[in-house]
């Protein structure tokens, strides 16, 4: 630290801050030493600081990086309520930096740290490159820290799946590891999505350019604390997302989920219905009743899972919310058969008659559930 006369009086000059690492945390607690102790050895010579992006965790991991902040001024934590997802985190925190470098890590202690020094050499050394991935599909890197075979498959799949859409080749868009000027993160940000676990592929692919890549071999490690929070639904997300970008983003990424779901939910209706008709003699009208409840309880819990997991509803709130999203449904219901009706009864075909009922049903349940139902705190 240097100190410089302004007006003459003597002013404290503070480095300008090279890097900031972004680690998005959900019950971490046992693992936040170990990573800052990590990057503090790592990062010698480099002016740093980590800012963890915890989610309320309820192991208390926010009060554990603020006791270690407390002694530290480079770790600092956002901590977010009502609020869930890691890509969303990494972009708050991010956009909290005021470093000339981000670095993204996960905070389970599986991604290697020391490679962040080459990382960073590799876009100081020039302008060649616009992002540094650590990837585990190069010569020199591996993946063995994925805990199963179910694992590996939701990952392979996941690149194969990604590899189809890029403008630029990655040989692992599922990486969590990478680092790039805060400057491009900040122009990238205004068309992010900012959904579900993989921040990477949407920046990849919210750039209007390909954006140029080196990839640096990772090692993946195994998991010492806590527990993994892939799952097949984060496959699903990872899709969505895909989707989206697709799209240009003209309909939001929860709409695409919401109405997917709405289309199994039909499909558990139908199976619901032709059962209870070969095995029961109550009647039609008793029969759609109960195929009708049940399909509603399940596109309810398939939403609380998937469409709105990172406002998942749990608890006496979770009963609340189901109640609410049948008596949500139940309107979209009576509007879909009555729209439909009017618009056969005025010489509309009967099958566009039926899918406009259908789409203003969907449309006013996605828009009603995402107000009242999982409505942020």
């Amino acid at each position: 630290m240097q100190t410089i006369m302004i007006d003459n009086r003597l002013h404290s000059v503070v480095p300008p801050l090279t890097l900031s690492v972004v680690v998005p945390s959900y019950n971490e607690r046992p693992n936040v030493w170990p990573m800052i102790e990590r990057l503090d050895a790592t990062l010698s010579g480099i002016n740093w600081e980590v800012i963890y992006v915890d989610d309320d965790s309820p192991d208390g991991t926010h009060t554990e990086v603020r006791r270690l902040a407390q002694t530290d001024a480079r770790v600092r934590c956002l901590r977010r309520i009502g609020r869930r997802g890691l890509a969303s985190a990494v972009i708050e925190g991010a956009l909290a930096s005021s470093a000339v470098y981000i670095a993204v890590i996960d905070g389970d202690l599986q991604h290697d740290e020391t490679l962040i020094p080459r990382m960073l050499a590799e876009l100081q050394q020039g302008s060649a490159y616009d992002i540094a991935i650590a990837s585990r599909h190069v010569e020199g890197g591996d993946n063995a820290g994925l805990s199963s075979r179910w694992r590996h498959l939701i990952s392979d799949g996941g690149i194969w799946l990604a590899q189809r859409f890029l403008p630029v080749r990655l040989s692992d868009p599922m990486s969590g590891f990478f680092l790039l000027p805060r400057s491009l993160f900040e122009a990238l940000a205004p068309g992010l999505n900012g959904q579900g676990f993989k921040i990477l592929l949407d920046l990849v692919l919210t750039a209007p350019a390909p954006l140029r890549v080196v990839e640096i071999p990772a090692q993946f490690n195994p998991r010492v604390a806590g527990e993994s929070k892939m799952d097949a639904l984060v496959m699903l997300q990872f899709a969505g997302l895909l989707l989206d970008k697709i799209c240009g983003g003209f309909l939001p990424l929860r709409f695409f989920s919401f109405a997917l779901v709405g289309g199994f939910g039909v499909l558990v209706h139908l199976v619901v219905l032709t059962l209870l008709g070969h095995l029961t003699n109550t009647g039609f009208e008793v029969d759609q009743t109960v195929a009708t409840l049940v399909a509603m309880v399940f596109n309810f819990q398939l939403n609380n899972s998937i469409t709105y997991r990172d406002r998942r509803l749990r608890g006496p709130r979770l009963w609340r919310g189901l109640g609410l999203f049948i008596v949500v449904c139940g309107f979209g219901a009576v509007a879909n058969i009555g729209i439909a009706q009017v618009l056969y009864e005025s010489r509309t075909s009967w099958t566009i008659a039926g899918a406009i009922g259908a789409m203003i049903s969907v449309v006013w349940n996605y828009a009603v559930s995402a107000t009242l139902v999982w409505r942020t705190r």
